[in-house]
């Protein structure tokens, strides 16, 4: 067994999600994703289990550990209560740790991901916050969206939310209190260093192909080659 898989074996998450694997590829017949992308789950955990660095640097470093959405549905389907999905992000969290995300363009994507979400997190409290969510980045979600995006305060006032407002309800003012709480869980956890790691290895690719990191935030955001899906 090399270093890379001893690394993983330290994650709870493998000892969670890999007990007894039989490759009866079930997780993969099951998998929203699998049908959408170049992606097999089984063969993943298979990669896994032999335990060959090579191999598992090759899957740290490609873009196949990006494609799963974390739906579990392998876990209520495999008959040896594996969880590939628990798997994947052992995986993830290894990629991010050593930085070697940056060598696929999915697993890029995954600095303006934290930029975002842990951004919304930790200054609102809110996993997607509307005034961070910009409609020129989301030019697909149409003109009735971008007309919300204008209306904000008015139509969640409609809506009944309390968007902004101080104590209960949707959308609320998070008190500075509880985001400092956060805070405190992200740096017990590990969340605070995944963090600081993802933007230096991130800044390191964004110089490497010669972009500011404003730059390579937009590009990993919306770049997507051809190869992913299965009809390409």
């Amino acid at each position: 067994m090399g270093k890379l898989y001893e690394m993983l074996k330290e994650d709870y998450r493998i000892k969670e999600g890999l007990k007894t694997c039989i490759n009866c590829g079930t997780c993969t017949a099951i998998c929203p994703a699998a049908e959408f992308y170049r992606y097999d789950p089984r063969k993943i955990v298979d990669t896994v289990q032999r335990g060959n660095d090579s191999d598992i640097e090759e899957l740290l470093k490609s873009d196949v550990i990006w494609y799963c959405g974390e739906c579990m549905s392998c876990v209520t389907r495999c008959p040896r209560k594996n969880g590939p999905g628990l798997v994947i992000m052992a995986l993830r969290n290894l990629s991010a740790k050593l930085g070697y995300f940056v060598h696929s363009e999915k697993g890029r994507q995954l600095y303006p991901l934290t930029k975002i979400m842990t951004g919304n997190i930790l200054n609102y409290g809110y996993c997607v916050h509307p005034d961070t969510f910009k409609w020129e980045d989301h030019v697909e979600s149409g003109p009735v969206w971008k007309w919300h995006t204008e209306h904000l305060e008015d139509n969640f006032a409609r809506l009944g939310a309390n968007f902004r407002g101080e104590g209960p309800g949707v959308l609320r003012k998070i008190p500075q209190e509880s985001l400092d709480e956060l805070k405190s869980i992200f740096d017990v956890t590990g969340g605070t260093e995944r963090m600081n790691a993802v933007e230096k290895f991130s800044e390191e690719k964004a110089r490497e192909m010669g972009m500011s990191i404003e730059e390579y935030f937009t590009y990993t955001f919306g770049h997507c080659s051809e190869g992913h899906l299965n009809e390409e």
